[in-house]
């Protein structure tokens, strides 16, 4: 059959305009937005930084995609919403990315999902993956980005730490079922300083929350000191990493902590006054009402001592809402409404970040030509 294609389509006339789609323009990319991000890339140098890295044991002599090109190609990917290492069958020949990866020929193809599978899989086989990388470079790499951002040390770093989930549709290896999430899934570490990742850790879903998370806190903490020795350090998170381990090691180095810590009969004892002077409130209010208080509290065993616990007795339309925070703060540097609402509350901002789901960016490829020129 004989195969037609047609460059424009007419439409109907705008009063004496002519109205005409058509296809002549080259190749057209819905991805431009990531050009952005090469220039936010070179302005930082993180590929080149990250790529330091790494040890390519490859001989010179046969090397086709260099670990630059490589890093870039999938870096490039996952942040244009092509998570999976199979959309690469096609984001190979796509003259964006291979712009976005530092290819010298944009007509050459990009490595293929085997090929970036052997990057990520490293130390399986000695005759396949040859490329390695330092995991401690590249954990202090994230530190010293933060450090840089900064002209002069802040007089305070609030660490919040989370974390979230990450769905698992196959047979990928440590894949556990979590009954939070009712999904199999990892259940990823995340070190934030405001909007900038400061530590990241993948972890399978069947362990506690906070695993893990102290040896972080203290390599992290560690380098900040290192090049601020006297910056006030405050650890903020939810009731996940209230942990007596993190809180007695926090209370040995001068790091303060905030954390959420789950109510229970004992702590909701001491807040039964303030509780039913909320409940008033709102029945004379007909709003949300809170009221708070404070007082000093240890566990029945866990706890090594009596710490301050900030108590929320909240009541709401539904009913009782009391909630709890543990912290290492004095009172006259934090009174309890203000260590609440401003401070503790402020780490919500980050949960959206790492918690949110937002619509992936679709997945609409090249026409015909791009609006690269030789």
């Amino acid at each position: 059959m004989t195969e037609c294609s047609q460059e424009t389509f007419g439409f109907t006339a705008h009063f004496s305009r002519r109205v005409e789609a058509g296809f002549t323009a080259g190749r057209v990319s819905s991805d431009g937005g990531a050009i952005l991000l090469r220039e936010a890339d070179r302005k930082i140098g993180l590929l080149r930084r990250l790529e330091r890295c790494f040890r390519d044991r490859r001989h010179p002599g046969r090397i086709v995609h260099r670990v630059r090109e490589m890093l870039a190609q999938r870096i490039f990917g996952i942040a244009l919403g092509y998570e999976d290492l199979n959309d690469h069958e096609q984001l190979r020949t796509d003259p964006l990315v291979a712009l976005l990866s530092g290819k010298r020929d944009l007509e050459a193809d990009l490595a293929g999902k085997s090929t970036l599978n052997r990057l990520e899989l490293v130390g399986r086989s000695e005759r396949y993956h040859k490329i390695d990388y330092s995991a401690e470079a590249i954990d202090r790499l994230l530190v010293d980005l933060y450090l840089e951002s900064h002209p002069q040390a802040p007089k305070e770093v609030v660490l919040d730490l989370d974390a979230t989930d990450i769905p698992l549709y196959g047979h990928q290896p440590e894949r556990f079922f979590h009954g939070y999430y009712d999904a199999y899934c990892y259940l990823p570490l995340y070190i934030f300083a405001e909007d900038q990742l400061l530590g990241v850790r993948l972890r399978p879903s069947n362990q506690d929350a906070a695993e893990g998370s102290l040896a972080e806190i203290i390599r992290i903490v560690g380098q900040l000191r290192t090049h601020w020795p006297e910056v006030k350090i405050v650890l903020r998170a939810d009731s996940g990493f209230c942990r007596e381990e993190i809180m007695a090691w926090c209370e040995a180095n001068q790091v303060d902590f905030l954390f959420g810590l789950i109510r229970n009969e004992r702590l909701c004892r001491p807040i039964e006054a303030s509780m039913k002077q909320a409940r008033r409130l709102h029945e004379s209010t007909g709003k949300p009402a809170r009221v708070f208080s404070e007082f000093a509290y240890r566990t029945l065993s866990s706890w090594s001592r009596e710490r301050r616990v900030v108590s929320i007795a909240e009541y709401l339309e539904k009913g009782k809402n009391p909630r709890f925070v543990v912290t290492s703060l004095s009172t006259e540097e934090w009174p309890a409404q203000a260590l609440y609402e401003k401070l503790y509350c402020a780490r919500g901002e980050m949960e959206n970040r790492i918690k949110g789901a937002p619509a992936k960016p679709a997945k609409s490829r090249w026409c015909k030509s791009t609006t690269l020129k030789k």
